[in-house]
Formats: C-alpha cells, structure tokens, sequence
C-alpha cells in the first residue's frame, strides 16, 4: 500500500497508476516531504508588531489589511482570525504607546526613599528609554490618535494625561516654587522633547541620544522663566481684508484637514466652506486635494526658510541669530495654528514627487538652525543639534494642542522653553 502511493505521486505524467521497478524500491525516507506551515504560538503579536511597523511608516489610512498580510506573508483570512478589523490593529497600538507612557512613570516601592531628584531621573530614564525602543510608532501617538473611537480616545488621553500628571507631580517636589500651571507645561515639554524623535529620521547613536534627551529634560525643569505670565490671548482684529479666492481656498482647506483629517476632507467639502457652488470651481486654482496640501506646506517651509539669511546677517552672534529665528518661527505658528499642526499630521498624504522636494527643503532648514546650535553650543555634534532643532520645531505644535489660546502657555513663555532647548538657557533679557 505504501509503495504505490509512492509511485502515484512521484510517476511522471502518462505513467499515472504504474510504478516502476527504481521507485518500487524507493523508501518513504527517499521521498521528498511536503513542508507543513505552522502557525506561530505568537502569531497575534507577531500580526500586531507588523502592523504597528506598517502604520508607523506609512499612517492610518495609508495601510489596508492586505498590505499588512502580505507583510507576514500570510491570506487575509488568517489575518481577520486575529484582529476582526484594521481599526482594531491601530487601536491596539495606540493603547499599548499610552499604556508605556503610564507605565514608565511609576516608581518602585523603593523609592520612597529616594531623593526628588532621583525619582525624577528614574521617570525620565524610563520615559526616554521606552520611546527610543518604540521610534518607529511613536508618531501615531502624537498625529493619528484623532482617528480613534471616542471612547478609544477617551481612554488613551486619560493614560497620557495620568502620565504627565505624574511627571508633574515629580516636578515640583524638586522645584516647589513653581506653579501648577508651570508644572504642567515643563512637563507637556519633556514629553514633547522625548517623543519628536517620532516624527524624524535623525539620528545618533542610542546612549548619545537617550543622554541628550535626559540632558534637555533637566533644562527644561531648571529653566528660569521667571517674568513670563499666563496671559490673556489678545482680541484678534475680525476687520481682515477679503483675501484672493486662491488664498481662501487654501486657508479653508487647512482649517479642514486641521479638524477632519486629511483623508475624510472632499474637494467639496472644500468648495462649500469657500461658499463655492461646486469642486469644479476649485480645480480652477488648484490641480488636486493634494496640490492643495502641497501649496500649504511650500507656504510654511518658504516663511521659515526665507528668515535664516536676514537673521544671520542682522546677528552679531549664533545666539542672537537664533534668538531672532525662534521669534519668528513662534510668531508665525501662533498665527497659523492649524497650518503648523497640518504640515506635521499630513505630510504622508503629500505625492512622492512632492514629498522628496519638500522633504530636501526641511532637511535644509534644519541643517542651517543645527549649525547655528552647533556653534553657540559647541560640546554638541551636528546629529544631536538636528535631533534639537526638530523637538524645539515639534514642541510648539504640542503645547498649541496641550494648552490652545487659554494663556498658560504664551509665545513668550514658548520662545523662552525653545531658546533653552537649543541653547541651553533662556536668553538674557
């Protein structure tokens, strides 16, 4: 019996059924096996880690299912065994990121005895140390959270606000003079500092960067902000004149992608916020939704780009050239809120022809503000000024969210928590 199975499945075709004398005297042991795939013990993680690497390089809506199971090279139907929806492979990310973050500051038992300060290093320690091992999802957490269910949301803000009530906590144990409304906006800023590593490719080696970060937290707790208030935000003058029809349309698409996401945003719904009768009267100005985000994005990079020669020439040193640029760059994101959020959150929606040019122009930006560190800071390498420039960037977004236009972060106390990221200290004033 076993030798003409043998025989049926190795006989070439036409000699079907018939066995001849060599493969009679075949063993099964000559035979060749067929592989059996089995299933991983740890497949649900395994599905969830690829996932979570998926959405990390390319956001929420840029990955489907599919994509995902062709990255475990496994059938969609295998996938949906799992998790029953792409919704909940993101959730479960983000949950878990906001679970890290509550987890890294909690203090052992054994801390009671310690000093502030050392439960303070012990927080930043864990705190920077889970985020450099998760790099590559942390920006979900701070650009594609407003893609969870309420209740997902409700529960994932919860996590982080209990951690940087923590952290806050900790803060004025060591610094007790402060306030409370201070508290929370140094401790907004660590987390903001730590978790722009999120949003960039940058980098220096783990122990230089977890050091830098650690370094950069303590500045931010030491800063003197002393002679910055929480202010009222000044009545903005409602008498603007009419802008351009391409303009308009422009800033209501910001305000659009701002609120809704780029990818909920229709053209129409574009053309009915500039009071417009139909899309076709967008594609007048604008080739595509995309072409829009582009235009958005230019516009940012231009005015930020278009500031570092004159502040260099006016300046009489790095400092002061750096003094004058972050002005102008908080200046110019208080007025553009939702722009400054957009060109983060978005720019993966840009076309990839698009996104390498604009893309080489922020490369550029940040290579002229980190030369200008470098050289008001000289125990820094250009790599850790880069990685700087771009969580003092990040950290005006984050606190604009964190606080909005409630005064508890003003531009000023926002210029002064820049200049100590970048330089070390305020400036004198």
């Amino acid at each position: 019996m076993t030798g003409k199975i043998i025989g049926n499945s190795l006989s070439p075709r036409g000699t079907k059924g018939k066995t001849t004398s060599s493969q009679a005297d075949e063993s099964p042991a000559d035979a060749p096996t067929r592989q059996v795939r089995r299933r991983p013990k740890n497949r649900r993680a395994q599905i969830a880690a690829e996932s979570a690497a998926a959405f990390g390089a390319h956001g929420y809506h840029g990955v489907s299912m599919d994509d995902i199971a062709r990255r475990l090279d496994i059938s969609s139907t295998a996938l949906y065994r799992h998790f029953p929806s792409k919704y909940a492979l993101f959730r479960e990310e983000l949950l878990r990121l906001s679970g890290i973050a509550v987890g890294a500051v909690e203090l052992p038992a054994e801390a009671v005895d310690w000093t502030p300060r050392r439960r303070v290093d012990h927080v930043l320690d864990a705190v920077i140390g889970l985020t450099i091992a998760n790099r590559p999802t942390v920006a979900l957490a701070r650009w594609e959270r407003r893609y969870l269910e309420p209740s997902d949301l409700q529960e994932f803000t919860d996590q982080f606000t209990a951690a940087i009530a923590t952290l806050r906590k900790l803060i004025g144990e060591v610094r007790p003079e402060l306030d409370g409304r201070d508290r929370a906006v140094r401790a907004v800023s660590i987390f903001a500092v730590v978790s722009s590593i999120g949003d960039h490719h940058a980098t220096v080696p783990a122990k230089a960067l977890a050091r830098l970060l650690h370094t950069t937290s303590w500045t931010l707790i030491n800063a003197d902000l002393r002679g910055v208030h929480s202010t009222t935000p000044a009545d903005r003058d409602d008498e603007q004149p009419q802008p351009f029809m391409h303009d308009l349309l422009l800033g209501k698409a910001v305000e659009l992608f701002h609120e809704r996401g780029y990818p909920n945003v229709s053209m129409e719904d574009i053309a009915a916020a500039a009071d417009l009768s139909a899309a076709s009267a967008v594609y007048r100005y604008y080739r595509s939704k995309s072409d829009l985000l582009v235009a958005a994005f230019r516009r940012t990079a231009d005015r930020v780009s278009g500031a570092i020669a004159p502040a260099v020439a006016a300046a009489d040193t790095p400092a002061e050239a750096l003094g004058t640029l972050i002005e102008l760059y908080v200046s110019g994101s208080f007025a553009e809120r939702a722009l400054t959020f957009v060109y983060y959150a978005e720019f993966s929606h840009v076309d990839q022809p698009d996104q390498v040019t604009l893309r080489h122009l922020q490369q550029l930006i940040i290579t002229e503000w980190a030369k200008l560190v470098v050289e008001a800071r000289p125990d820094l390498s250009i790599g850790e000024a880069r990685i700087l420039v771009h969580a003092a960037f990040g950290l005006v977004v984050d606190l604009g969210r964190a606080f909005g236009d409630h005064g508890i972060s003003p531009q000023e106390k926002v210029i002064r928590l820049l200049e100590t990221i970048l330089l070390g200290e305020p400036l004198p004033r």
